[in-house]
């Protein structure tokens, strides 16, 4: 229910941007539910990168001021949107969605998903030296 597009190999320093359409909440109501972002680095346990609820945006303390989640609830679109990326933002990235409406927390970044409900396929980010 959450297609994933975006990602591919970039340099570090550079830019990236990675798309998420989600269809399984009706557009009248997405603006109630938590949607993030997580990622998955080779080796380590996934990890919570940026989350948007009604109250606005909350990011990972490493991805902040490079990083920016938006939301086009309109058209059922999450972005990620990263500037100035290092060769520790290689991974495998995933969008989610809280199927249940209700803000985000912050112990969603160090947790699992278990939360969320719905997810996307995940897309390779690689940044090389």
């Amino acid at each position: 229910q959450l297609m994933e597009g975006g990602g591919g190999s970039v340099q570090a320093g550079g830019s990236t941007t990675l798309s998420c359409a989600v269809t399984g909440i009706r557009e009248n109501r997405l603006h109630w539910h938590c949607l993030g972002w997580f990622r998955q680095a080779p080796g380590k346990s996934r990890e919570g990168i940026a989350f948007m609820d009604s109250d606005g945006p909350l990011y990972r303390e490493s991805v902040k001021g490079r990083f920016t989640i938006s939301t086009d609830r309109a058209e059922g679109l999450l972005t990620l949107q990263m500037n100035s990326l290092k060769t520790a933002d290689t991974g495998t990235y995933y969008c989610a969605a809280r199927e249940d409406e209700g803000y985000c927390y912050s112990y969603y970044f160090d947790g699992d998903g278990a939360a969320f409900g719905q997810w996307g396929q995940g897309a390779q980010v690689t940044v090389s030296a």
